[in-house]
């Protein structure tokens, strides 16, 4: 399921999502840092994905080549690390 960042409504996109496209019901942008699954503000750059340039505003459409929408394919992948962390430190715990 696909949600806007700004008010968290669900977003009827199915296809690939462009940089101009906008949420129907507060016209933000969609294809934003906010709205993608490399998006960290803990990181480098506020991004995991590593070699991306540097965006100033993290709500405005770009050029992200990275881009993959939050909860997207490789976000899966990281719902698989998260539970795989989860077993090694439940291991360690007395």
């Amino acid at each position: 399921m696909k949600v806007c960042h700004k008010c968290m409504r669900e977003l009827p996109f199915e296809t690939r999502i462009l940089r101009s496209e906008e949420c129907p019901w507060c016209l933000a942008a969609v294809h934003c840092c906010k709205n993608c699954g490399f998006h960290d503000p803990g990181a480098h750059n506020q991004c995991r994905e590593v070699g991306t340039e540097t965006v100033r505003d993290r709500e405005a459409a770009n050029y992200c080549g990275a881009f993959t929408f939050l909860g997207g394919p490789r976000g899966d992948r990281n719902d698989e690390a998260e539970a795989a962390r989860r077993k090694l430190d439940s291991l360690f715990k007395l």
